[in-house]
């Protein structure tokens, strides 16, 4: 009898797995692989800061999930998942409703031997009064494209002022990696929309503020990097404000903590992380304050050997530093090599490998002005090699789905394009 594999969340860590495992165990009998996601399509995470600039078209970068389903041996549901029954294993997912809320698919129920919850993380507002209701998160393709749609707007209407000296003020709440990578493009974006005449916007009219409510810029990397970014921010025009907590957001602006008033048009929360509310006090298993799920060193939940969670969504703690593993798509990638592991060994019943997380560095993208970052061992990297390594990593989250060869036409492809399309997604 096959055992039966389900993976919920179709991110670049559970997709991974998923073809992974399809690739293995799927023509055989020894196992059943169904993944779960809320939408039809992946789009790579880290790649929304370029969809929100219009530096990438999510419609040419999205993978379906049935097709990768059908080329790699596994089944895909859609639907969310809303419930768990850990004595009967089997989980619930919620009715898809379309446009006008009238239900396309009934609720539905899964029986699984093993359960591999892979949902992620969003932004975490931290309850500051107005943040949902007036500033756009990046956590889904859904809201990059509603960013950016935001973003073409206000230069469009710039023409209705044919003096136009104007400015469009644009805030980013959270120094982390998306923030930092957001202005950055956005700063490219500005030259190249005025180049193209949509509206009368001059790039240095575009007022780009950063606000980080800690001491420096991207703090989960050494000091030096940070230093270095902060630089080339400064140079390219970025406005960065550190020890900046903000307090409240409205629609024509934030407050501090402090008292200062920060005047924005548009506004964007990239500060923080925490998993899906949904996974909290879900059928017992345990969960930390940001409501990740609390696995050990099998990635098996702390309450159930049959349930594993991983990426975002888990809190895996490290032993090497005494901290969790970050949450960043390298881990997932780690993690998701590890469970294929696990699978086999439990399909055979054997004992489970362990995971160990090995940081390899980290990388900041600066749009086509550069790129900096640092890899395994302390070495730096700066400008056009760092933005070579920067690249790559999305080509080998390719392979992992694709394969070699389809990645490599992939790459050509893109080349292809950006010679015969705009530099910029203008629609």
């Amino acid at each position: 009898m096959k055992h039966k594999i389900v993976i919920v969340g179709g991110g670049a860590g559970g997709l991974e797995l998923a073809t992974k495992l399809g690739k293995r165990f799927g023509k055989s009998d020894k196992a059943s692989i169904t993944l779960v996601d809320t939408n039809l399509t992946h789009v790579w995470k880290p790649l929304l800061h370029e969809v929100a600039a219009g530096a990438l078209s999510s419609a040419t970068e999205e993978l379906n999930y049935h097709a990768q389903a059908k080329w790699n041996h596994f089944s895909f549901e859609l639907g969310t998942m809303e419930g768990l029954d850990r004595k009967a294993k089997t989980l619930s997912l919620a009715a898809v409703m379309d446009e006008d809320d009238k239900p396309l698919i009934a609720p539905r129920t899964l029986c699984y031997d093993t359960l591999i919850v892979a949902v992620g993380s969003n932004s975490n507002d931290f309850g500051i009064t107005g943040a949902r209701e007036h500033a756009v998160f990046l956590d889904t393709r859904k809201q990059a494209d509603f960013f950016h749609r935001k973003l073409l707007n206000a230069y469009l209407s710039s023409t209705r002022h044919q003096d136009a000296t104007g400015a469009i003020s644009i805030a980013i709440v959270g120094a982390g990696a998306t923030g930092v990578e957001l202005a950055a493009e956005l700063r490219h974006a500005a030259e190249e929309l005025f180049s193209y005449g949509l509206g009368q916007v001059k790039p240095d009219n575009l007022k780009i503020t950063v606000i980080e409510a800690g001491p420096r810029i991207l703090p989960g990397l050494p000091e030096r990097i940070s230093n270095s970014v902060l630089k080339q921010l400064t140079h390219l025009g970025v406005n960065v404000l550190v020890n900046a907590a903000v307090s409240g957001i409205d629609e024509t602006g934030l407050t501090t903590r402090e008292g200062q008033r920060i005047k924005s048009d548009l506004k964007v929360w990239a500060a923080g992380i925490k998993a899906s509310l949904f996974l909290k006090d879900l059928d017992g298993l345990e969960t930390n304050n940001i409501n990740q799920l609390v696995v050990g060193s099998t990635l098996q939940t702390t309450r159930d050997e049959s349930i594993f969670a991983f990426g975002d969504c888990a809190a895996c703690f490290d032993p090497h530093t005494g901290r969790n593993v970050p949450p960043r798509a390298q881990a997932a990638h780690q993690q998701a090599s590890t469970l294929v592991k696990s699978m086999q060994a439990r399909i055979l019943d054997k004992p489970l490998p362990t995971f160990s997380y090995k940081d390899y560095g980290s990388l900041v993208s600066l749009s086509r002005f550069s790129a900096v970052g640092n890899l395994m061992g302390g070495m730096k990297l700066e400008g056009h090699l760092a933005r070579y390594f920067y690249m790559s990593l999305y080509q080998m989250h390719q392979v992992a789905l694709y394969g070699g060869l389809k990645t490599g036409l992939s790459v050509v492809g893109g080349f292809l394009r950006r010679r015969i399309k705009p530099a910029l997604k203008l629609h």
